[in-house]
C-alpha cells in the first residue's frame, strides 16, 4: 500500500488536522513520512540566486520542522524532515517526483475563487501535476 507518504507543514494549526489523518495509516502501513516545509519569503525564494545568508524565517521554520521530525520519531514512525525554499506547489511537486513517495498528505482550506485568484491553490496545482495519490483534508477552523 504506502511506503513513503509526503506531508506539506504550515507551521500553523492545519499541521495537526493532516497529522492526525496520517498517523493512524502510516502506523497500519509502516510508511515513512517526509515532512516537508516550503519557506516562500523573499529572503528563501532567492536564497540561492543571491548567495543569501538565512533569514530568521528560514531558522525558525528549519526548527519547527526538526521539532515535528523529533516528536514522529519519538512516537516511533521513520521520518524526515525537508525545509523546501520557493514556489510552495513547485516545490511539493520537486519533491514527490524525486523522492518516491507514493502518497501525498496535505490540507486544504476551502477557499473560493478570489482567495484562490489572491492566494493560489497550492493544494490544487499540486494534485493536477502528480502522478500518485493526493489525500486532502480540509483545515479545521
Amino acid at each position: 500500500m504506502y511506503r513513503h507518504i509526503l506531508i506539506p507543514l504550515e507551521n500553523g494549526d492545519a499541521d495537526e488536522t493532516i497529522l492526525g489523518h496520517i498517523k493512524p495509516l502510516a502506523r497500519m502501513t509502516g510508511a515513512k513520512l517526509l515532512l516537508v516545509h516550503v519557506a516562500d519569503g523573499w529572503v528563501a525564494r532567492n536564497f540561492n540566486q543571491l548567495k543569501l545568508a538565512e533569514s530568521e524565517e528560514m531558522k525558525q521554520d528549519r526548527a519547527y520542522l526538526e521539532k515535528r521530525r523529533r516528536e514522529l520519531s519519538d512516537e516511533g514512525f521513520s521520518c524526515e524532515a525537508v525545509l523546501a525554499l520557493g514556489e510552495p506547489s513547485n516545490e511539493i511537486i520537486k519533491l514527490a517526483e524525486t523522492r518516491d513517495v507514493d502518497l501525498i498528505a496535505m490540507t486544504t482550506h476551502g477557499h473560493r475563487f478570489i482567495s484562490d485568484i489572491l492566494y493560489g491553490a497550492t493544494a490544487d496545482k499540486v494534485r493536477h501535476a502528480v502522478n500518485v495519490p493526493v489525500l486532502l483534508v480540509r483545515a479545521g477552523k
